[in-house]
């Protein structure tokens, strides 16, 4: 005989998932965490780039959001976010292209890193000017 922590005449008789409404609250936090994330990934690196935002066409889900960035050298892509990541899907706003398979990249940096070198420069350059004015903060 197996134990069992509750009575089972104890639960409630409506147990499925689609009518119970904390279930549903449960999957709307998931879909708006990706979306947060691909927020925060936007507000980070905004300064570094010509334009970046969260698309408002290609459709969110719990594990996926997308977001379209144009490089300073002025070269748009579609970046998928996941779990695994970040990887280009497309080279324009709000595409996505099954033929493309681009590798993941952890952060944003890495994969600005690798596409952009004005990004490279002006995301070194902010680094620097902070080191800087640690180092002075740091001195007086």
């Amino acid at each position: 005989r197996m134990e069992t922590d509750c009575n089972p005449m104890e639960l409630p008789g409506n147990t499925g998932f689609e009518e119970d409404s904390d279930y549903r609250d449960f999957e709307g936090t998931d879909v708006k965490d990706m979306r947060l994330e691909a927020e925060a990934v936007v507000n980070d690196v905004l300064f570094a780039v010509s334009n970046m935002f969260v698309s408002k066409t290609l459709p969110c889900a719990e594990d996926v959001a997308y977001i379209n960035v144009e490089t300073r050298e002025r070269n748009r892509y579609c970046l998928e976010l996941t779990e695994a990541g970040l990887r280009v899907v497309a080279y324009d706003f709000d595409q996505t292209d099954d033929r493309l398979q681009t590798p993941y990249h952890e952060t944003v940096y890495s994969l600005l890193d690798s596409l952009s070198p004005a990004y490279r420069q002006v995301f070194g350059n902010a680094l620097l000017q902070r080191l800087e004015a640690l180092k002075k903060e740091t001195q007086s």
